[in-house]
């Protein structure tokens, strides 16, 4: 027996600041909330009643990613307000790829220390990010792990689910030589390339606070810019076109704009790509003066390019104009032609303009 009384505040997890975390973020959690979703914060589980009525043969879709290295900015400037955007357009701009419709997400949050006011600011971004793409917020889990990660320390993740109708599954099946490549421009980096980013940052001595030639801001401000969510802009080109219409949407995330096109196309078949169609963004431009070759960059980074749609030939100018019109830059950036014999590739051509 000992005299020595432990607590679990002592030990690490202070159970009052995640109580009250989870009070300054409600309201921003609330505001997510969907006509199916059952309940409120607070319970084991998060409860969504699927109309099943209003789908012939519905398939569930689900994805699950994180936010990766560029928290690591967000905790050397102190911001933590975008890093949960980040959080959802990386789930649920993969459930659209297949034409699912973002329901519903959790997310966890794993620190090393809760700071309440911290942790209500990325999750308040975890709700916007939710209020841009339609899904509800329906719970999720806050873990304070002090013998793991130090007090400033933290990372996210998140699981989505969506649902889609088993003849509307958009892919590889659908595309076909002569569709066309509609590009959709990125916010910027989104979420990828940030160990590349930050080595270069580090190595050249670039001041994250300063503006750097060929930037309009502060480098900080351009590196932690949100990422683009284009779930409700995907759908709707869908609801417009049909999906005789529209063919396959390819997220453009790690591996670059080639390497996550090919996932789309089909076998005998190979999109070209027209780098002439756009401009490199001003930050890789940068980065790559200060020695990222050109080949790394369009493996690392999505070069400008943060979705694209393969669309049959006659829907393209409809697609590009109403891409437009929601607020999202698109345009012409390729082709579907025809490889017979040979397994399905992507490759770009010509040169940024």
């Amino acid at each position: 027996m000992t005299d020595q009384q432990f607590t679990y505040a002592a030990s690490g997890v202070d159970i009052d600041a995640g109580e009250r975390a989870v009070t300054l973020m409600r309201t921003a959690v609330e505001r997510t909330n969907r006509p199916e979703v059952v309940g409120g914060l607070g319970g084991f589980a998060g409860l969504f009643a699927l109309d099943v009525a209003k789908y012939r043969r519905p398939l569930l879709a689900s994805s699950t990613d994180g936010v990766g290295t560029k928290i690591a900015l967000a905790r050397q400037l102190d911001r933590h307000d975008t890093v949960g955007i980040d959080l959802v357009a990386m789930v649920v701009d993969d459930l659209v790829a297949c034409g699912a419709e973002p329901l519903f997400l959790q997310d966890y949050v794993a620190c090393g220390r809760v700071v309440p006011e911290r942790i209500a600011a990325i999750v308040t971004g975890i709700a916007e990010g939710c209020t841009r793409s339609g899904a509800a917020l329906v719970g999720g889990e806050t873990a304070e792990h002090g013998d793991l990660m130090a007090p400033d320390d933290y990372d996210l993740a998140a699981t989505a689910v969506g649902v889609v109708e088993a003849d509307s599954v958009l892919g590889p099946e659908r595309v076909r030589a002569g569709d066309v490549v509609v590009a959709m421009a990125s916010s910027g980096f989104h979420s990828n390339g940030y160990s590349l980013v930050r080595r270069v940052v580090s190595a050249a001595g670039l001041d994250l606070t300063g503006t750097p030639a060929g930037l309009d801001r502060p480098l900080g401000d351009v590196l932690l810019e949100p990422t683009r969510i284009y779930a409700l802009d995907c759908l709707a080109l869908v609801e417009q076109l049909g999906v005789d219409g529209v063919h396959a949407f390819a997220h453009i995330t790690g591996g670059g704009l080639a390497g996550n096109t090919v996932r789309v196309v089909p076998d005998g078949a190979e999109a070209v790509l027209d780098r002439g169609t756009w401009a490199l963004p001003a930050a890789v431009h940068l980065l790559e003066e200060h020695g990222v070759p050109r080949e790394e960059s369009e493996r690392a980074f999505n070069c400008g390019v943060g979705m694209v749609a393969v669309v049959a030939a006659e829907a393209a100018d409809r697609a590009v104009a109403q891409l437009t019109a929601r607020g999202v830059p698109a345009w012409v950036a390729g082709t579907v032609e025809d490889a017979s014999g040979r397994p399905a590739g992507a490759r770009l051509v010509g040169t940024y303009q």
